[in-house]
C-alpha cells in the first residue's frame, strides 16, 4: 500500500515537473538557435567589414595610382615646352584627351603669338603620336595655314589635301577646298582657282567658305 501510494506520488511530481522539464528544454533549445545565429551574424559582420577594408585600400590605391598618373603626364607635358628648341620630345603619346588638349592649346598660343616653328612642332608632333578625330584635322589645317602664310605654298596643298582625304567630314573641310583654290590663285593659276572656287560654292552651299569662295570669284573677275 505504501508503496502504491509512493509510485502515485512520483507520478504525480513527474507529471507536474514534465512541463517544466520540457519549457526549459525548448528555452535551451531556442537560446541554442540564438546563439548560433548570433554568431552568423558575427562571421557576416566580420566579412562584411574584410570587404569595406578591401574597397577602401582599392579606392586609395586608385588615388594614388591616378594622382601619380596625373603627376607623370603633367612633367611629360613640361619636358615638351622644355625640349621644343631642341627638337627633343619624350612624351609617350599616350591618347590621353588631357595630354592632346594641353598639347593643342599650347599649340594654338604659339600660334597666337607668331611663334611659327614652336607651333609647327608641336601640332606635327600631336599628329605623328595621337589619333584624336577631332585635334588631328585641326592641326593639318593649322599647319596649312602656317605654311600658307609662309608662301610655302606645296606644303600648305599637301597639309589640306592630307585634311580633306582623311577626314572627309570634318567641318573644316570645305575651307580646306577654298584654301586649296587660294593657293592656285597666289600661283598664278586662275582657272584653277576658280575652278575650285566653284567647287566649294556647289558642293558645300550652306557652309561660310561657299560665301567666301563666292567674293574670291568676284574679286578675280
Amino acid at each position: 500500500m505504501f508503496k502504491l501510494i509512493l509510485n502515485q506520488q512520483v507520478f504525480l511530481y513527474f507529471f507536474v515537473l514534465f512541463p517544466s522539464i520540457i519549457a526549459a528544454q525548448d528555452q535551451s533549445a531556442e537560446s541554442d538557435i540564438l546563439f548560433l545565429k548570433i554568431q552568423e551574424l558575427e562571421m557576416e559582420m566580420a566579412d562584411l567589414r574584410n570587404e569595406v577594408e578591401a574597397q577602401n585600400y582599392l579606392i586609395d590605391k586608385l588615388i594614388r595610382e591616378s594622382v601619380e598618373e596625373e603627376n607623370e603626364n603633367s612633367n611629360q607635358i613640361d619636358n615638351i615646352d622644355t625640349n621644343i628648341v631642341d627638337d627633343v620630345y619624350r612624351f609617350d603619346g599616350i591618347n590621353d584627351s588631357k595630354s592632346i588638349e594641353e598639347i593643342y592649346d599650347e599649340a594654338i598660343r604659339s600660334l597666337a603669338n607668331e611663334e611659327y616653328d614652336s607651333a609647327k612642332k608641336l601640332f606635327s608632333y600631336l599628329i605623328d603620336n595621337f589619333s584624336d578625330p577631332e585635334k588631328l584635322p585641326l592641326s593639318l589645317f593649322w599647319l596649312g595655314e602656317i605654311e600658307f602664310s609662309s608662301s610655302n605654298f606645296d606644303q600648305s596643298k599637301i597639309h589640306y589635301i592630307e585634311l580633306i582625304s582623311s577626314f572627309e567630314n570634318h567641318w573644316r573641310v570645305p575651307l580646306a577646298h577654298k584654301k586649296i583654290g587660294d593657293i592656285f590663285f597666289k600661283k598664278g593659276d586662275i582657272k584653277m582657282a576658280k575652278e575650285k572656287y566653284q567647287y566649294v560654292i556647289r558642293e558645300f552651299p550652306n557652309n561660310p567658305a561657299s560665301s567666301m569662295s563666292l567674293q574670291s570669284i568676284e574679286d578675280m573677275e
